[in-house]
């Protein structure tokens, strides 16, 4: 719908927790674990093209992520396991995009995808920038889940996913499931990682 003559753009999603999120200046009150668990449950990764009768999913991807990360990083904190398991959760709002698009449209999305990615931080109580160490190895974990996904699902040979994402090294993939699950299955299993890394902060605390 068109914005009346002489009015902002409009610039926010309503959520179905009733949260209206503003793209460009989001607040972390109206970040909802939920809203994010149901929205990246439905957001497809590699555009679709996987192989399953299900997308393999943003959520199931950040759950993968979190999992390489914790097996690699045995002696990481909650607080870094839940950064790791939020690590694309912008998404929720403005998709998955592939890094080639990406590239093509620039510093816009970018700046949109980084400004909700520190209220996401902010709401769930973690720094609004990770450590550069943390980054780099939440990075990493997510290099080796891209080169998984291809191999194993998006059609790439192993010397495609070599070129693209690096050889993961002291990690294979027969300990993970890559099985693409229905979306309801995928939103359970977000929602709990998050309230057992959230107990696991609790006690810590």
């Amino acid at each position: 719908m068109p914005d009346r003559e002489g009015a902002p753009p409009r610039a926010w999603q309503r959520m179905l927790s009733g949260r209206r999120l503003d793209l460009l200046d989001p607040s972390p009150l109206d970040i909802e674990i939920g809203d994010i668990a149901h929205g990246l449950a439905r957001v497809a990764r590699w555009n679709g093209q996987t192989f399953g009768d299900h997308a393999f999913s943003v959520a199931q991807h950040s759950l993968l992520v979190e999992e390489i990360f914790s097996a690699i990083f045995v002696r990481a904190s909650a607080a870094e396991c839940l950064a790791a398991l939020l690590h694309d959760a912008a998404e929720y709002v403005i998709g998955d995009m592939i890094s080639p698009f990406k590239s093509v449209v620039g510093g816009g999305y970018k700046e949109v995808e980084r400004r909700l990615q520190r209220a996401v931080h902010i709401r769930f109580g973690l720094p609004s920038e990770a450590a550069e160490a943390t980054r780099k190895a939440i990075k990493r974990a997510d290099q080796i889940a891209a080169y998984f996904e291809a191999t194993e699902l998006a059609g790439f040979s192993v010397t495609e996913a070599v070129r693209y994402f690096g050889r993961p090294r002291g990690i294979a993939a027969g300990r993970f499931d890559f099985t693409p699950r229905p979306v309801r299955s995928v939103e359970k299993a977000f929602l709990k990682r998050f309230e057992g890394i959230e107990a696991l902060r609790a006690k810590s605390l």
